[in-house]
């Protein structure tokens, strides 16, 4: 079965255009110094057939003169190289940090999936490889074509001047060289997709397993894991290989096509030189444009695997973009405590059969404290889930309401929660940067009052405090410690609903009936569910809700 590209070159085409808003300018400045290059390069030819003619009596003229120019050119070559450099790896910089922030942004502010459609180590891979492959294009590949195209136009009026013949013979190439890299272009846009998809997968075991070192060892599939990697990897190699071998069968023909150009006009300049109609300077001029014709020819046939990785990149980011961004603006805050009211909602998920809610009524007066029970998987986490509207309902309505207002539930009206997920949620860095995630502006005052509301005051025994570091997910602190920590964070959000999913979970029963004493003796201006298995907590609640 043919493989067909999700997308079109000229729209993956547009796309990197539009990538490159903001480097225009640079971009521009970097192929009008290779111009300038490639003009200096031309002089030099003209220059050196100069004073070959001159020291071989063919014409007169100040030999030295022309060397001094030919010294000159060099010197600005050489400093036009170095400027273009210092172009291109800082804007190269610029260029990756305002992409990478982009997609970053539109990543974390796109709506909710429930399933993720792809793991989080081929996001990653994309975010890092992908940008990088567009932004060497737009900063490298584009100037150089630029450079290239122009180089060769000059270089072919120039050789035409001299001999019309001779240039028009080695341009004959142009229609295979055309018709080779269509062919070339379309058959490894599917080689390097295939290889970028498998260095992902490579990239996502690496991640998801020292991600969960401590359940490979415990379940004793250390083994297993690094089988699985060798076999990914032995897959990425045998893809590279096919691909190696496609190009470097192109490359062959393209560079036998290069050389016996190259011997046509050695052998059409010895045998002219031989009668007499050119001189030994205009023999080293053929030679010396004809490289400058053929080489641009080369540059691009060595920059279409770039090229045609670009356009691969192009499309794995195209697919992230195209992820829905969630309505986030002009959120709707209550004034006063707020309640909800779920009336006859019924949920699906898209990718199951089963309904898990159907016609679900329940009532959060404002103030209360609820428990919700049920077993697992009959929809207590789905509700929470309605409820923040990371998901919809298929039916029926959930609202917000005060003594004010009454406002359709949306990720507008997700300020008005405090939501408290199960597990270690923290973030490596010190507790004090975890706990100003709740609110940035929270005084030392404040975040010790939230420590103690959350049993997490353990913290200040620590010799540094608040300001003690943890590594990446709590690491250096126990389940229940880093529980404590991400309940303590959750409570300096200002909005009025507390939801606490499983969120006790890692607490013992001393602990936990504590931490709840603590929340529902706070006065009444907060609504508190709590999804649990306990039932310790159902003596401090209002109402029981059975899911």
């Amino acid at each position: 079965m043919k493989k067909t590209n999700k997308y079109s070159t000229r729209k993956l085409l547009t796309g990197i255009w539009k990538a490159s808003y903001g480097a225009r300018l640079q971009v521009a400045i970097c192929a009008f110094v290779g111009i300038i290059s490639v003009a200096c390069s031309l002089l030099f030819v003209y220059l050196s057939k100069e004073a070959i003619d001159i020291a071989t009596g063919v014409s007169t003229g100040v030999l030295w003169h022309y060397g001094l120019g030919m010294g000159i050119l060099i010197l600005a070559e050489i400093l036009l190289r170095a400027t273009n450099t210092w172009l291109a790896n800082t804007l190269s910089v610029k260029t990756q940090n305002r992409l990478r922030t982009g997609l970053f942004e539109r990543l974390i502010k796109s709506e909710w999936e429930g399933k993720e459609a792809r793991h989080s180590g081929d996001v990653l891979n994309r975010l890092i490889q992908d940008i990088n492959t567009i932004v060497s294009a737009i900063i490298s590949t584009i100037p150089l074509l630029i450079t290239t195209a122009v180089q060769f136009i000059a270089s072919f009026c120039f050789l035409y001047s001299m001999d019309s013949n001779l240039a028009v013979m080695l341009v004959l190439i142009l229609p295979f060289f055309a018709l080779l890299s269509r062919i070339y272009v379309n058959r490894m846009r599917h080689m390097t997709k295939a290889v970028r998809e498998s260095d992902s997968r490579i990239h996502s075991v690496m991640q998801e397993s020292l991600q969960h070192k401590t359940v490979v060892k415990t379940l004793e599939q250390s083994e297993s894991m690094i089988n699985k990697l060798q076999g990914l990897q032995h897959n990425l190699y045998e893809e590279v290989k096919s691909r190696t071998r496609f190009s470097i069968l192109s490359r062959t023909l393209v560079s036998t096509g290069f050389s016996m150009g190259y011997l046509t006009a050695f052998l059409w300049g010895v045998f002219r030189m031989q009668a007499g109609t050119i001189t030994f300077g205009v023999m080293t001029a053929f030679l010396q444009l004809v490289g400058r014709i053929q080489r641009p020819l080369s540059d691009i046939a060595r920059m279409i695997p770039a090229l045609v990785g670009t356009l691969t990149a192009a499309e794995r980011l195209f697919e992230l973009e195209e992820t829905p961004i969630e309505d986030c603006d002009h959120p709707i805050r209550l004034s006063h405590t707020a309640g909800i009211r779920i009336n006859d909602v019924s949920f699906t998920y898209s990718d199951g059969n089963e309904t898990i809610l159907q016609n679900f009524n329940a009532h959060f007066a404002p103030g209360s404290v609820t428990a919700i029970l049920g077993k697992t998987g009959a929809g207590k986490t789905t509700l929470i889930r309605l409820i923040l509207s990371l998901i919809h309902p298929d039916k029926g309505t959930i609202t917000f309401y005060d003594q004010e207002q009454e406002v359709e539930a949306s990720a507008r009206t997700r300020n008005n929660l405090i939501y408290v997920p199960q597990g270690n949620t923290l973030f490596s860095g010190t507790i004090r940067e975890n706990l100003l995630l709740g609110r940035p502006d929270a005084t030392d005052e404040e975040l010790h009052e939230v420590l103690r509301i959350a049993c997490a005051d353990f913290v200040e025994q620590f010799p540094d405090g608040i300001d003690s570091a943890c590594s990446e997910q709590g690491g250096g602190l126990s389940e229940g410690q880093a529980q404590r920590i991400a309940i303590a964070r959750s409570l300096l959000r200002p909005g009025s609903i507390l939801l606490f999913d499983e969120s006790t979970s890692a607490l013992d029963a001393d602990t936990e009936r504590l931490f709840i004493q603590n929340i529902t003796s706070l006065p009444r201006n907060k609504t508190i569910i709590f999804i649990t298995h306990r039932t310790s907590v159902l003596e401090f609640c209002d109402q029981v809700l059975h899911v």
